[in-house]
């Protein structure tokens, strides 16, 4: 009989740290330190050490949550969950291929992730509390540089600076009059006696409710469409509402209950198709918009803070931007749609109106803007100020949050591995 890992010795997996109930597994180290080195950030110390020390951080200050009382609404993982969900839908195809993908269900999925970003949002809630008055002169930038071995500075990759104006396509009045037949015609079932869950399952394109039956669970005023809020609380337990429009497409909703400013429902979403004339109606407008940017009658920048639909690069000016908030980009990070259309462009140029999809799967159309290309290089302060700020910021919150575990660490329980000593996490500055 074929020996199994375990019998032979090796040991695939094990809890390196325990923080009160939470844990640090081998694994999370790993993955962690691998995609430390694959993002090619700076680091002036000993890399896993102090990626191990964040992770037991990590944990403290989610224990420290539950001891201070700081909480995260449910209602805010779950709209975190939706656009997660609806992201992985977008890139993998359907929820069908994410079950087959991940070996398990989609409410398993669903829970799963859910415990994690629970976890994520406090412990950015935790860490934002405790850096908010953190500040990085440019002097200390300098400093931070200095103190880097010629041979440990990282080497760039090709780099890219590139912006985007987008636009949703409007959706025709004869189209939403369409869509809204339709769920009038699915209330109708409703009413005959059909389930209001079975339907939402069949026709509701929410993939964060449909799936469940259409149930949102509890919310409190102000925190879902202010008009499917005003119709859910205008309702009587049961009642089961007309076709109501939001800026996410056209509901039907069912009033579960209600209990004081909160309250439970479900509901139908149907999100209505732009026509072929909608979108080259978008494409006249952005076709325009391209004319007076290369006129100079508004610069690339303002014309998309003031008319692009997509809030990510909007505030940006409409630049794509790293991990740290540059706007210069690697190719190698770079969306392979946008890649490729870049291959064929002339730095300054701006495409034409291009169809694409967003990441939550919306039909929209855009422009792009070539703005630069950088060559490969090692990290200086003149072409990665901004790389090196971002740095040396999160080298000082670092430090901040490192003192307050220091402070910490006493209010709850905490137990290393043995093979983890040699980092001495645990050992208090004198």
């Amino acid at each position: 009989m074929a020996q199994t890992e375990a019998s032979k010795g090796v040991v695939i997996d094990k809890i390196i740290a325990k923080v009160d109930d939470y844990i640090v597994l081998k694994s999370e180290l790993e993955q962690a330190y691998i995609d430390f080195l694959a993002r090619g950030e700076i680091n002036t110390g000993d890399a896993k050490c102090n990626i191990f020390e964040s992770l037991i951080i990590n944990k403290l200050l989610v224990a420290k949550a539950e001891i201070d009382s700081i909480v995260v609404a449910d209602s805010e993982v779950y709209d975190n969950l939706d656009r997660r969900m609806q992201y992985f839908v977008s890139q993998i195809g359907s929820e069908e291929a994410i079950e087959e993908y991940y070996g398990k269900t989609i409410d398993e999925f669903r829970q799963e992730l859910f415990d994690d970003i629970k976890e994520q949002l406090i412990v950015q809630r935790m860490q934002g509390e405790i850096t908010k008055d953190t500040e990085v002169s440019p002097a200390e930038v300098r400093r931070f540089f200095r103190k880097i071995p010629s041979d440990s500075l990282p080497y760039f990759s090709t780099e890219v600076s590139i912006a985007q104006i987008v636009k949703i396509p409007e959706v025709s009045k004869s189209k939403k009059d369409e869509v809204k037949a339709q769920l009038n015609g699915i209330r109708d079932r409703i009413l005959a006696g059909e389930d209001f869950g079975v339907l939402a399952k069949e026709y509701s394109m929410d993939p964060g409710s449909g799936p469940s039956g259409g149930i949102l669970g509890f919310f409190k005023r102000g925190e879902l469409a202010p008009e499917f809020e005003a119709t859910a609380l205008s309702m009587k337990p049961g009642d089961i509402s007309y076709p109501v429009e939001t800026d996410f497409g056209i509901h039907i909703i069912q009033l579960i209950e209600r209990r004081g400013n909160s309250f439970n429902s479900k509901h139908i979403l149907i999100i209505p198709n732009s026509s072929q004339q909608d979108v080259e109606d978008t494409k006249v407008y952005l076709d325009s918009l391209k004319g007076a940017i290369e006129n100079d009658s508004i610069t690339f920048a303002r014309a998309a803070k003031e008319y692009s639909d997509d809030q990510r690069t909007s505030s940006n000016g409409g630049f794509f931007s790293d991990a740290t908030g540059a706007s210069r980009i690697s190719v190698e990070e770079l969306d392979p749609v946008v890649f490729f259309t870049i291959d064929t462009m002339q730095v300054g140029s701006i495409t034409p109106p291009m169809e694409f999809r967003m990441d939550d799967g919306t039909e929209a159309v855009r422009i792009v803007f070539y703005q630069d290309r950088i060559a490969p290089h090692q990290a200086n302060l003149r072409d990665d100020y901004q790389k090196i700020y971002a740095a040396t910021k999160a080298e000082k919150r670092n430090g901040i949050l490192s003192e307050w575990f220091n402070k910490a660490q006493g209010d709850v329980y905490i137990n290393i591995d043995s093979e983890y000593d040699y980092c001495n996490i645990l050992q208090k500055p004198n």
